[in-house]
């Protein structure tokens, strides 16, 4: 079975100020996160605005990407769309660019109804591409569906025959750690909120997809190699460091307010597509203000020191 250990960057997509993407920044973006010891990296999900691209947009996107990479991490794709079709479209895609596993969220306009269908929908996408890895997305507080994922690996081991695993983005601990150990842990887990990456290690957690890891990999590593030592207070310590600073990023919205992060460090990754808002200058500069009280770049720029 197809298991990922290590961190995976959500990668946020870079638009010019015209709001056209722009394709030339992703390869140094890419040559950064290999640097930064990542496993891989998931294009054109949430925090890389998917869903505020064409179709055609998200396929092109794709392919620099995997381009750019060059075999040296991981590629997944998320193809998740209100339109089947349109996800099946993207599936295939992906897997004839050379993408090592896709991925999708649920449908979040006409929602499924019930375990049974969300499975049969992912079972549908997952066929477009039968040869690579597939990973339902789950991400209830931005899909609005939320349901068991016990009674989904249930459904889906016999229907769904590349399904790896989830990318499991939710608070529940509890579900996360019993998706982890679903027959005899037969099924790949990836979590998917990094404020809770310490509690996600402690229940048996390998892997993880973050979109903090674009610009904070070395330190969230540094808490996993403090964690597998057995130095568990030393990783509390440093997991804080992150705690805190997400703590300040939820101020304000979470994706135009990481792509300010990423600007402050020197990648300006242009502005957020609508319905998402670019920070305002006065935002940023409070911000900015918020994150130097903690020392956030003097650690971030060190790569993890202390």
């Amino acid at each position: 079975m197809f298991k990922i250990e290590g961190l995976v960057a959500a990668v946020f997509t870079p638009f010019n100020e015209d709001g056209s993407i722009n394709f030339d920044f992703i390869p140094s973006l890419v040559d950064r996160l290999v640097l930064d010891g990542l496993r891989g990296i998931y294009v054109c999900g949430s925090n890389g605005e998917g869903p505020n691209m064409t179709t055609q947009e998200r396929m092109k996107v794709t392919e620099v990407f995997i381009k750019a990479v060059k075999g040296r991490m991981l590629v997944i794709v998320h193809v998740g769309h209100s339109s089947i079709a349109e996800a099946k479209i993207l599936a295939a895609h992906a897997a004839e660019s050379g993408a090592d596993a896709f991925s999708s969220v649920a449908a979040f306009y006409f929602k499924p109804t019930s375990v049974i269908n969300l499975v049969n929908c992912m079972a549908e996408i997952a066929a477009a591409a039968p040869a690579i890895p597939f990973y339902y997305y789950h991400i209830p507080h931005l899909t609005g569906v939320s349901m068991d994922m016990i009674e989904f690996l249930q459904y889906a081991s016999p229907l769904i025959a590349n399904l790896a695993g989830i990318k499991y983005s939710a608070s529940s601990i509890h579900e996360f750690q019993s998706c982890l150990n679903f027959e005899n842990g037969r099924f790949d887990i990836l979590f998917g909120l990094d404020e809770l990456l310490l509690s996600a290690l402690a229940v048996g957690a390998k892997g993880a997809i973050g979109s903090t890891y674009t610009f904070a990999a070395p330190q969230y590593l540094k808490t996993i190699d403090l964690f597998n030592s057995g130095d568990i207070v030393s990783a509390q310590k440093n997991h804080l460091f992150m705690v805190e600073a997400i703590r300040v990023l939820l101020k304000y919205p979470p994706i135009p307010g990481q792509k300010a992060i990423m600007k402050m460090l020197g990648w300006d990754f242009g502005p957020s597509r609508l319905p998402l808002v670019t920070l305002s200058n006065d935002s940023y500069d409070k911000f900015k203000k918020e994150l130097d009280a903690l020392s956030f770049f003097d650690k971030i720029n060190s790569r993890a020191s202390g």
